[in-house]
Parts: structure tokens; C-alpha cells; sequence
């Protein structure tokens, strides 16, 4: 049992984490799908920990090497899985200054360095006994409990109306939607909120050797419009009313191949695929008044059905170049 235990945790483990980044990709059905795959691996994971429970407790009183590393890992993977639910049936939304959410995915990603130590210091061979019926079976029994325990969590959030009755198909909570004030500042990672002077801001548009250079007033005189809904990877959505120009009428007419590569004053980039430009907004107002400059002034871009990671603030340069648009990571490091 207690090598089924360690290799049904360590697939748990990897599928969770997947499926966790997977869903931070979409704004849409794509991530509810991961997401619930996600939970109730969640909930496999805590349905094992009685029979894992007995097994570290006898690790660490062999005082086997290591023994603390993974001590530290199952502590964090329960900081984890604890925070994941708090999050999800909005008991606790806010831990101190972050977000249930944040403490989710924070600890997570602490816990990758220990994961990798424990996977090669604690390795498991795989042996053909590992697929029998018995064990196939135990790991359909665990899978419908975790799902069992999912759907019942799931009814019983909604019966008793608990904030997490309310949350998004992306598990985000509303927040100041049609309110421009009320709307959260956050940056990626390491950004900070640059202070930017609009008299000598400009915004570059390059095609191959074409490039213009847009001032802010060149800017202010679009007034394009979209409603569209920012998604946070953070945990919250806000619906708002933006305004600017769509990307696609900064660009040379006949610009056709290629991808966009968007690029912030921080150094801060994402890349989008050259059919999305009449779709993306490079925006200039919220809600009918200039952005400030926590939420992107001068402009920023406004990226309807991604999550807000692709919102790139403060944009200085869009650069039509051959790569495609993929050949990025699937998150900015900074």
C-alpha cells in the first residue's frame, strides 16, 4: 500500500499542477474544464493523506536524510490544497495582504524544488504490478471518491449560497465591474508602475522597415469601444467599459503575416497571432476617463477572452515581426 500511496500522490501531484497552469491560459470553457480535473485531483490528494500520514510519520522518526525537505514539501502542498478550497467556496478570500488564490498557486510553485528532490531522493521504480487490476482498480475507487467529494462540495457551496456559489467559470470572484475606481491595480511578478510623462510618450508601431511613432494626442483622437472582461490569474474579474483604437488601424494597410509582439515600458511582452489585431484594443480611457497609471497610462492593452497576464500596461512598441506567435514562454518571468 504504501508504494501504490506514493505513486497515486506523485500522478495527483503532477496532474494538479497542470491542469492549475492550464487553466490560467483561458478566459473561457477551456479552463472550467481544467479546473475541475484540477479539483478533484485536489480532492485525491486529500483522500490519500491518512494512509501518507502514517508513512511520513515513520520516516521521520527513522530520521531518514532529508527527512525535513520532505517535511517542508507536504507542508506546502497542504498550504496548497487548503488555500485552493478557502478560495473556491470564498470562506477566505484574502489572506492578509494576498489572495487565497496567490497563497494557492504561491505555494505551489515553492514546493516545485522540494517536489523534484523528494521525486529522485524517494524514487519509485515503476514495475508492471504497478498497472495490475488491483492496483487499476484502487485507482478508479480513488477517483470517484475524489469525484464524489467534488460534486458534493460543489452542491453543498450552492445550497448554503456561499461566496463561491458566485465565482466565475475560471473560479475568479467579481470585483468593482462598471465601477473604474473600485478596479484592483495588480502587475505580473516584478513590474512596478512606471511614471510616464504623455508630452514625450510615444508608441511605436514597426512593420518590417516601416515604423510610425503615435503621440498621446494622436491617440486621445480614436474612440473605439469594447466591453470586455479582465480575468486575473490573481482570483477576481471586473467587468469594464474601455476606449482607444483597435490595434489593427495602427498597422499598414495589407499587414497580414506575421504575429503582433507587444511590448511594455518595463520590458514586459507578450505575443499575440496577426488575426487577433482587429480584436485587440490599445486602450486609452477607462470607463470614460483617462487611465491612471496603476492601471497602464498611458495605454494599455485590452485583450477580450485572455486572462489579464496578456493585458499588457504602459505599452510602448508593437512590432510585426516572422516569428510566430507562439515562440514565447507560456508566462513572463518578470
Amino acid at each position: 500500500m504504501k508504494r501504490w500511496t506514493n505513486l497515486a500522490l506523485f500522478v495527483l501531484l503532477g496532474l494538479a499542477f497542470t491542469t492549475g497552469w492550464v487553466a490560467f491560459f483561458y478566459s473561457t470553457a477551456p479552463s472550467r474544464a481544467s479546473l475541475i480535473v484540477h479539483a478533484v485531483s485536489g480532492y485525491g490528494i486529500i483522500a490519500l493523506t491518512p494512509w501518507k500520514t502514517v508513512i511520513a510519520t515513520r520516516g521521520i522518526r527513522r530520521r531518514r536524510p532529508g527527512w525535513w525537505a520532505s517535511l517542508v514539501f507536504t507542508l506546502l502542498v497542504a498550504a496548497s490544497v487548503l488555500a485552493g478550497i478557502l478560495h473556491s467556496t470564498g470562506l477566505l478570500v484574502t489572506v492578509g495582504p494576498f489572495s487565497a488564490m496567490e497563497v494557492h498557486v504561491g505555494a505551489a510553485l515553492v514546493a516545485i524544488p522540494f517536489a523534484a528532490w523528494h521525486v529522485i531522493a524517494r524514487r519509485i521504480p515503476v514495475r508492471t504490478v504497478d498497472l495490475s487490476r488491483r492496483s487499476l482498480l484502487r485507482a478508479s475507487a480513488l477517483v470517484a471518491t475524489a469525484g464524489l467529494a467534488y460534486s458534493t462540495g460543489e452542491v453543498a457551496v450552492r445550497l448554503l449560497r456561499l461566496p463561491g456559489s458566485r465565482r466565475r467559470l475560471t473560479g475568479s470572484y467579481a470585483y468593482g465591474s462598471f465601477q473604474p475606481a473600485q478596479l484592483p491595480v495588480t502587475q505580473w511578478l516584478f513590474d512596478t508602475v512606471p511614471s510616464l510623462d504623455p508630452a514625450t510618450w510615444r508608441l511605436t508601431v514597426q512593420v518590417g522597415t516601416t515604423m510610425r511613432q503615435w503621440t498621446y494626442d494622436d491617440l486621445l483622437g480614436f474612440d473605439d469601444r469594447v466591453r470586455a472582461t479582465l480575468d486575473c490569474t490573481g482570483g477576481f474579474y471586473s467587468t469594464q467599459d474601455w476606449s482607444g483604437v483597435w490595434l489593427s488601424r495602427l498597422l499598414p494597410p495589407g499587414t497580414v503575416e506575421g504575429s503582433l509582439h507587444v511590448r511594455s515600458f518595463t520590458g514586459y511582452d507578450r505575443r499575440f497571432a496577426i488575426e487577433e489585431a482587429g480584436r485587440l484594443l490599445v486602450a486609452t480611457r477607462l470607463g470614460g476617463a483617462p487611465l491612471d497609471p496603476g492601471h497602464g497610462f498611458p495605454v494599455r492593452l485590452v485583450a477580450p477572452d485572455r486572462r489579464g497576464y496578456w493585458w499588457v500596461k504602459w505599452v510602448t512598441t508593437i512590432v510585426i515581426d516572422d516569428l510566430p506567435d507562439w515562440w514565447q514562454l507560456p508566462f513572463p518571468l518578470q
